[in-house]
């Protein structure tokens, strides 16, 4: 049996397994692509352990809402190389694994990883997977958000996904304003809602080197303290979500902008996750 190379490029295309695999595949399958998919995803669970210590520090995210929009989900699906992160199977096996979340409703990893999906499970599919694309394949994070409203939102290039929980209104502007928050939440990497949810650990960090700052800048014990303070303000606006100046429009802030949608409006939470963070 004659393997060509455009048939050996055309189901590394397909599968974006490794050129020598598809080959070895296309031989043993006498160039049946579908034998030769079947003969790798057969090969799944030896790659899996060959692959244990490989690092995938690529892949994309999924995220979604339940129908009710009371419940967001996002997860990421890392690999190897940014060829497979964009590959038809890979991305396939990512909606799929989105979608039986949404169906579930799991609330960990654990849980996600448990479910069914078609004839095995989520971890299953995974570890198939690995055999038919070659490559270390592994869910690194997920995330979930219950609130009266969630909104889920992927950013450009399917690396970077946030969920927004917001509460005081609902309906389809409500979501429109949740999903101008994610963006900004994306863009600007909020460290918490506001200074009262700052965590206590980079609050006291944040203060030392601030003050540390202003005593070398030669102010004195007496006003530097209330130098301190005020650049510490100006670290709570620059760097918690609501006080923020709102990227649309600089003159309100994003809590003031949601008000302007439904005067009882906020968020209430909200996650931001990238590939390789």
């Amino acid at each position: 049996m004659v393997v060509t190379a455009q048939d050996v490029a055309a189901l590394r295309q397909k599968t974006g397994a490794g050129m020598m695999d598809c080959k070895k595949a296309l031989i043993e399958a006498k160039g049946d692509f579908t034998q030769a998919i079947d003969f790798l995803r057969k090969k799944g669970q030896k790659i899996f352990a060959d692959r244990a210590t490989h690092h995938a520090s690529e892949g994309a995210v999924f995220a979604a809402a339940s129908l009710d929009h009371k419940m967001s989900f996002l997860l990421v699906l890392n690999c190897e190389t940014d060829f497979v992160a964009k590959n038809e199977l890979f991305l396939k096996l990512g909606k799929s694994i989105l979608e039986a979340a949404v169906a579930y409703r799991p609330i960990s990893m654990e849980a996600l990883q448990a479910l069914p999906l078609g004839n095995q499970t989520v971890q299953g599919a995974v570890v198939e997977s690995i055999g038919t694309i070659g490559e270390k394949i592994t869910i690194s994070s997920y995330e979930t958000l219950t609130a009266e409203t969630t909104v889920p939102y992927i950013h450009t290039g399917n690396r970077l996904a946030v969920l927004v929980g917001l509460e005081g209104a609902q309906g389809e502007q409500v979501r429109a304003a949740g999903r101008d928050v994610a963006m900004q939440i994306a863009a600007m990497a909020p460290v918490a809602l506001d200074k009262n949810q700052v965590d206590p650990a980079m609050l006291v960090k944040e203060s030392a080197i601030i003050h540390a700052q202003v005593i070398n800048e030669g102010h004195k014990d007496d006003k530097a303290e209330k130098i301190t303070q005020g650049r510490l303000h100006k670290f709570f606006q620059e760097n918690t979500l609501l006080p923020q100046p709102f990227v649309k429009n600089t003159k309100l802030t994003v809590a003031e902008y949601l008000q302007t949608v439904a005067p009882s409006l906020t968020v209430t939470a909200f996650k931001r996750i990238a590939v390789g963070a």
